[in-house]
């Protein structure tokens, strides 16, 4: 059987890694393969079939419904499965990720790797830097599927989710309600929920979660980017007394280890808030379903065990439904599926945009010095160094220009009224007369908005105006501040930082991990 369908080769790091149609797609081909399964078909036209096919299974974190299901897909797809885990696996063995997965890649024609860890970003990191790597070296390029990593997302989960939805709304894509229970800023399965509910053309949330558990403001931020209404509540008996509760009903276990002392202490209360009681039956919508990721944490259960059978149960078929939607993220990567998709994929990175603008010299003319800053003959002078900000915050912005662009020389520097009367910094660096773009973009990322001057026999020869780079990468000096990605330099996996600036702000997010920084955050130096 030929495997070159459009999604081979693809990984699934991040929900957004499909597109909203392809997403689709995978839901109308996971309802064909249930449906012809519970007919009793081979689904012949599903399966990979290929004895050398190789789907690695490495989970570097407690799973069971996640982990079985995806075996279970790959005995399914008859290919060669292997297990590993944290506990017998060489990754206990100081050997990185990156090293360890080039090693297998090599060791099948084709593969396909489901990870799940504590490390946030792997899938899109190995997908980034294996992927090329195998092809230079004459191997087919592996996928990448998130199996869960950390507190960021889990995508397979929520295709998963999304699938069990639509199936109890008739397939009907048009609109959604529904809430969000439990603990809401640990939960990954949640935070996936703020693109993975795009899928419906009309999106309206409840959170309903204390404080000390709610929704992180990104993800928030990021529903309402997406077009989403999103309402709060501070607890189930708030929520019900609102009376305009959904039909989908989503808990999440709390994950009150992760916390501190102060939020321990707090724990009956907190649980007491999200925990459903019998004394709220009759105040659901005739309509109402719960669901849950699992495991129930037996001890204390925010779905207790009296409603397991009673119609409101929807979280049993949740749970089995990961097995086809896996099978088919599965066919897909492989290349099984994909030769009757119709629709838009994944949109075309743009390039970057100017951010060094060579301002026009008409005549040449001195450049301006204010007193104490000594003239140069030939050189450079960086003006308008965080013009308009406190002084405090211009002096820490000079430091932080002379540091990141290594200005260990001879040179002057101050705090300066600009003409409108305001304050602006100016570092003025004699006989320096090799600035290159690589320069360039570390000063705009230091410092948007400032000015370069090169001079040269008393008179300014070239002037650029620097805006804020749309990508930040390839420098030693920056680095992610998630202590769980990837690239943090405490994991020691040699990876390479890289943030991408999100248009129309100072904000750059981490190529890795998706953690949002201040520009002036990404640098080790400050």
């Amino acid at each position: 059987m030929k495997r070159n369908g459009r999604f081979k080769g693809r990984s699934i790091g991040v929900v957004g890694d499909l597109s909203i149609d392809e997403q689709r797609y995978l839901y109308r081909k996971a309802r064909e393969l249930k449906a012809e399964l519970a007919a009793g078909g081979n689904a012949e036209d599903f399966r990979i079939a290929d004895p050398d096919y190789s789907a690695y299974m490495i989970f570097l974190e407690n799973s069971t419904r996640t982990r079985e299901s995806f075996r279970n897909a790959a005995l399914f797809h008859r290919v060669r499965a292997t297990m590993f885990d944290a506990a017998t696996s060489s990754f206990a063995k100081n050997e990185s990720l990156t090293d360890a997965i080039k090693m297998l890649v090599g060791y099948a024609p084709e593969s396909c790797f489901v990870i799940r860890t504590k490390l946030e970003g792997v899938c899109a990191w190995l997908a980034d830097y294996l992927g090329p790597w195998a092809e230079r070296s004459g191997y087919a390029r592996p996928s990448f599927i998130n199996a869960g990593d950390g507190k960021h997302e889990h995508p397979t989960q929520e295709f998963l989710d999304e699938f069990s939805f639509l199936e109890q709304l008739g397939w009907d894509d048009g609109r959604i309600h529904l809430a969000l229970l439990g603990d809401l800023y640990h939960g990954r399965t949640v935070h996936s929920k703020a693109d993975g509910l795009r899928i419906f053309k009309e999106v309206v949330v409840d959170l309903v979660a204390p404080p000390e558990l709610a929704l992180p403001a990104a993800y928030i931020e990021k529903m309402k980017r997406n077009g989403f209404e999103v309402r709060t509540w501070n607890s189930i008996d708030e929520y019900l007394a609102s009376g305009r509760t959904a039909s989908i009903w989503y808990f999440t276990r709390l994950q009150l280890e992760r916390m501190g002392e102060s939020v321990l202490e707090k724990a009956p209360a907190l649980r007491k808030a999200v925990t459903f009681r019998k004394d709220m039956l009759d105040k659901l919508r005739d309509d109402t379903q719960f669901y849950h990721p699992l495991p129930r944490d037996r001890l204390a259960p925010v779905i207790p065990t009296f409603l397991d059978d009673t119609p409101l149960n929807a979280w049993d078929a949740q749970s089995a439904n990961g097995y086809y939607t896996r099978a088919v993220e599965m066919a897909m990567v492989a290349g099984v599926l994909g030769d009757d998709f119709e629709g838009t994929g994944l949109a075309t990175a743009k390039p970057d945009e100017d951010f060094i603008v060579e301002a026009p010299i008409s005549v040449r003319s001195k450049p301006e010095y204010k007193v104490g800053i000594k003239p140069v003959d030939s050189g450079l002078v960086i003006d308008h160094i965080a013009s308009g900000a406190p002084v405090e915050e211009i002096w820490n912005r000079i430091d932080k220009i002379r540091r990141v662009l290594g200005l260990n020389l001879r040179s002057s520097h101050g705090v300066y009224h600009t003409n409108s009367g305001a304050f602006k910094g100016i570092v003025s660096v004699p006989d320096l007369l090799s600035f290159g773009e690589k320069e360039l973009k570390r000063l705009g990322a230091v410092s948007p908005g400032c000015t370069l001057n090169l001079v040269q026999d008393h008179e300014v020869v070239k002037k650029y105006r620097l805006g804020m780079p749309p990508r930040i990468y390839n420098f030693d000096d920056i680095a992610c501040r998630n202590e769980n990605c990837i690239s943090h330099p405490a994991h020691q996996e040699h990876v390479e930082a890289s943030f991408v600036r999100k248009p129309g702000t100072n904000t750059f997010v981490c190529k890795w991990c998706e953690k949002e920084h201040d520009y002036s955050e990404i640098w080790r130096v400050l």
